[in-house]
């Protein structure tokens, strides 16, 4: 089956076909952050959503070539200096230390290449010469600019004519541009912000010819098989790499533009000044990383999508159906001898329907029901099936391919849990039941409270009691 992707560019869903003869090479580049501040959880949302993507992708075969970038350099980051007395570049390294730290939190995998907008400003100064010498782009007083109204293509990707940018356009007073559309490829420096030495004077690159550079140069193409960022990055951030990019080399930009859906605190767009504003640092203070991937799950990736605390609970009870099942058969096998794994229709069936949701456009949420069918499949083979002669070996089996897919494709339970018990765990659990046969069922519950505390939860059943980790 193939892979069904909805197309930013051309507005619906078309069958992926990597642009390299081999079929099995993908180039794919992402918009990475803009170190000014802590990573926040519409970050997070973003890093993970393209996290599984990459991850899907190789699953499938595909040999995955990833880009994401880091803007170093920008606005908000000089900004940010003046607001607390450092110099750019302390701020940028500062913030690309707690980068990396939240993504080891998140256990999202770096990227093939990370480049930083600083490390390529001698590509960047090129680009900008050769659209210049092609009548794209002139320069004025220090600064250069974009033709917009010379490239014919611009506004594919938003869908907006020109016309209708103009009514929206705001009218910047004393503008060295020749048309209020146009927008900076190279920034003239001010005293104190950071600054190199072009042709044009001591300057910074603008923010869009920083993404066209560092994608074709580390992916070593001019056409990218994937290019993907949030929906408020089409206009005007990725309509500007199209018009950029193409107006020099001639060739599509990206074949295949992937935009995820934004995320809101409570119905609100995020922001300091409203007091919602989550960073990965806080989330996960409150609330595990799977907790949190399995709510993003819950969503399309190009669905908007809304954070609370009901729904983030949610996630952790639905995540706990992993758990029950994972310490149930961990106690089943445990000492148990086996063969060749078993495979048997039911779990065909359910891996078979996990894939067709992910080939449809990377439908997560269809997905993850795949897998919470195929645990409730297992728990009814676990209580039925037990005279079933291979019974151990498709039991191992199902549960093997539910933590392969829920781990290497969605990148949960990158955390291991102990799996054995302390002597003082063992003595509680055994004061426990001892308490439920004497009837003592206040102590018990004193004790399954204490347990809880200690990351153990106690569950009664028809085989007596059990346990699992938190």
């Amino acid at each position: 089956m193939p892979i069904l992707i909805h197309n930013s560019l051309t507005k619906k869903k078309e069958e992926f076909i990597p642009i390299n003869p081999d079929g099995k090479t993908v180039k794919m580049y992402t918009c990475g952050v803009t170190v000014y501040d802590r990573c926040h959880i519409g970050h997070a949302r973003s890093l993970y959503v393209f996290d599984v993507i990459r991850r899907y992708l190789k699953f499938r075969g595909y040999q995955v070539r990833f880009v994401r970038n880091i803007t170093d350099v920008d606005d908000k980051i000089i900004n940010k200096a003046i607001e607390l007395k450092k110099t750019s570049e302390q701020v940028a390294q500062e913030n690309i230390v707690r980068y990396y730290e939240d993504l080891k939190s998140l256990s999202i995998d770096a990227a093939d290449c990370e480049p930083r907008a600083t490390e390529n400003i001698d590509d960047m100064v090129k680009h900008i010469e050769g659209l210049i010498a092609q009548g794209f782009a002139y320069e004025v007083e220090g600064d250069v600019y974009f033709n917009v109204r010379k490239f014919s293509d611009y506004g594919k990707l938003s869908g907006q004519t020109i016309d209708k940018m103009m009514e929206a356009v705001r009218i910047e007073k004393d503008s060295k541009k020749k048309d209020p559309l146009d927008f900076a490829l190279w920034k003239k420096s001010k005293d104190n912000e950071p600054s190199w030495m072009s042709p044009w004077g001591s300057g910074r690159p603008g923010w869009h010819i920083e993404c066209s550079c560092m994608s074709m140069k580390h992916l070593k193409c001019e056409t990218l098989d994937i290019h993907a960022g949030g929906r408020d990055l089409i206009f005007p951030h990725h309509e500007n790499e199209i018009a950029q990019s193409e107006a020099l080399t001639h060739n599509p930009f990206a074949r295949t533009w992937i935009h995820h859906g934004l995320l809101t605190i409570n119905g609100q767009k995020m922001a300091k000044s409203l007091g919602n504003f989550i960073t990965v640092e806080d989330i996960l203070k409150k609330h595990s990383v799977d907790d949190l991937k399995v709510f993003f799950l819950f969503s399309h990736y190009a669905s908007p999508i809304d954070f609370s605390e009901e729904k983030i609970e949610e996630a952790r009870k639905a995540l706990q159906k992993f758990d029950i099942l994972f310490w149930k058969t961990y106690e089943i096998l445990k000492d148990k001898r086996m063969s060749v794994p078993v495979q048997t229709d039911f779990i065909k069936e359910h891996k078979s329907r996990f894939i067709a949701a992910m080939d449809d456009d990377f439908n997560t949420p269809e997905a993850l029901a795949s897998l919470f069918d195929f645990i409730s499949a297992t728990n009814k083979f676990i209580e039925e099936a037990r005279q079933d002669k291979n019974y151990f070996g498709i039991l191992y089996c199902a549960v093997d391919t539910i933590k392969v897919l829920a781990k290497h494709i969605f990148g949960l339970f990158s955390k291991e849990k102990e799996v054995d018990l302390s002597d003082e765990e063992k003595s509680l659990l055994e004061e426990r039941k001892l308490a439920r046969i004497q009837k003592n069922f206040k102590h018990s519950d004193e004790l399954r409270d204490h347990l809880r505390q200690k990351g153990i939860a106690v569950e009664d059943g028809r085989e007596g009691q059990t346990w699992r980790r938190l």
